[in-house]
C-alpha cells in the first residue's frame, strides 16, 4: 500500500512577508492590491482577515468593505520563489518521488522511503520540522495512502497540522466531508450538487454509478469513487503542468446561445478558482473547446491579452458560432474554456485574475 504526504504551506505568500514585517503578525493584511482602474484580486490573506470573510481570489474591493482595516502589501514573487525552492530542497531529502502542484504545494510518495524506519507520520513531522527550522514557515500535512486523502488530510488542522487518513473502514471515516474537498469539485459543481440534495461524501456514496455519471458526465466516475476514499492517482514527480482546463458535459444537447455563455460563464468561474493555486504561471494562450452533438469537437485558441477577462472566452465562442451553423442545427453537448501557460523558465510575471463581463 502507498504511503502518500501532501504538504500545504500556511498562508505562504503573507507567512513570507511576515518574515520581513513582523508587525504584520498581529493585522488583518493581504496580499495583493488595486489598479489604476480600482479592480484587483488577492493572492491570499493571513488568518487574521480570513475571519472577516476575507480569502483568496477575492475582488480586493469586497476584502475592504468586508475589512476596512485590511493591510494591502504588494507581492514579491522572486522571494516567494527561493523560499520555495528551499522547501523543496527539504522534500528531495526524503524522496525523489515529489508532485509539485505549485510553489507552496506538493504529493510526496514516501512509500519507499528508508529514513524514520519508513514511519510515513515521523517522516511528515521531520519535514514539517525541517522547514520550520530552516525556513521560520508552518506547514500543513496530510498521510494516506492515496493522493485525495492525503489532500483532505492536510487541510483538516491548519495551520501547523498534521491529519493522517487511514485505510480501515475509510468510507464511513470520510461520509461526514463536504463535498467540496473532493478534487475537481470547484464552486459551480459544488453549487450543483447542493441543489441536488448531495452535500456530504455520505450524500454521493448513496448514488449508483449511472445516477452520478447521468449527473456529472464523466466526472462522475470519479465522483464515484473519490467519496468511497478510492483514488489510484500516481504521484507523477517532475510534472510540469502545460495546460489548465474546466469542461462542463450537458444532459441533453444545448443550442440556445444565451444559454451556452452562461454554461461558458461557469467554467471560467470555476477555471479561476484553480487558477489561484498556479499563480506563479504565465499565461501564453486562451482557448474554448467545443463537443457537438455528433462528438465532433473544436478548440478556438487565441494569444493571451495580458489580465484574464471572460469577454475573451466569449469573443472567442462567438466568432466561432458565426463562422460555423453546427451550434444551432446539431447543439452542444460539451463547452469548456482553458489556459496554456508558459514553459517555467520564462515565467517572470505573476498571474493576474479579472472578471469583467
Amino acid at each position: 500500500m502507498k504511503k502518500i504526504i501532501h504538504i500545504d504551506m500556511d498562508y505562504f505568500f503573507a507567512q513570507v512577508e511576515e518574515l520581513d514585517r513582523p508587525d504584520l503578525k498581529h493585522k488583518p493584511f493581504a496580499i495583493g492590491g488595486l489598479s489604476e482602474t480600482g479592480r484587483g484580486v488577492l493572492s491570499t490573506s493571513n488568518y487574521i482577515a480570513r475571519k472577516f470573510g476575507v480569502k483568496s481570489a477575492m475582488p480586493t474591493a469586497l476584502a475592504l468593505k468586508k475589512c476596512p482595516e485590511l493591510i494591502l502589501v504588494r507581492s514579491h514573487f522572486d522571494k516567494y520563489r527561493k523560499v520555495s525552492a528551499k522547501i523543496f530542497e527539504i522534500f528531495a531529502r526524503y524522496t525523489t518521488q515529489i508532485e509539485r502542484l505549485s510553489l507552496d504545494e506538493a504529493y510526496l510518495d514516501v512509500t519507499d522511503c528508508t529514513l524514520h524506519n519508513n514511519d510515513a507520520i515521523k517522516i511528515a513531522k521531520n519535514i514539517k520540522e525541517d522547514i520550520f527550522r530552516e525556513t521560520k514557515l508552518t506547514a500543513s500535512a496530510g498521510v494516506s495512502f492515496n493522493k485525495l486523502l492525503a489532500k483532505i488530510g492536510s487541510d483538516l488542522n491548519k495551520p501547523n497540522g498534521l491529519s493522517v487518513l487511514r485505510p480501515e473502514g475509510i468510507a464511513e471515516k470520510i461520509a461526514h466531508f463536504e463535498v467540496g474537498k473532493i478534487n475537481g469539485v470547484g464552486k459551480v459543481t459544488q453549487e450543483k450538487m447542493h441543489k441536488l440534495g448531495l452535500r456530504t461524501f455520505g450524500d454521493l456514496q448513496k448514488l449508483t454509478l449511472k445516477e452520478l455519471v447521468d449527473a456529472f458526465g464523466d466526472s462522475g466516475v470519479s465522483y464515484y469513487h473519490y467519496c468511497r476514499g478510492i483514488d489510484k492517482r500516481e504521484v507523477k514527480p517532475h510534472r510540469e503542468r502545460k495546460s489548465l482546463s474546466v469542461e462542463r458535459t450537458f444532459h441533453s444537447d444545448l443550442k440556445d446561445h444565451e444559454e451556452l455563455l452562461l454554461k461558458l460563464e461557469h467554467c471560467f468561474e470555476e477555471m479561476l478558482d484553480r487558477l489561484k493555486k498556479h499563480q506563479d504561471k504565465k499565461i501564453k494562450t486562451l482557448f474554448v473547446k467545443i463537443k457537438y452533438s455528433d462528438f465532433q469537437q473544436t478548440t478556438i485558441e487565441a494569444a493571451s491579452m495580458g489580465k484574464l477577462k471572460f469577454n475573451h472566452f466569449e469573443k472567442l465562442f462567438s466568432e466561432r458560432v458565426q463562422e460555423n451553423d453546427k451550434v444551432k442545427t446539431k447543439g452542444v453537448r460539451l463547452i469548456g474554456t482553458g489556459v496554456k501557460f508558459l514553459r517555467a523558465k520564462n515565467l517572470k510575471n505573476q498571474l493576474t485574475f479579472w472578471h469583467e463581463t
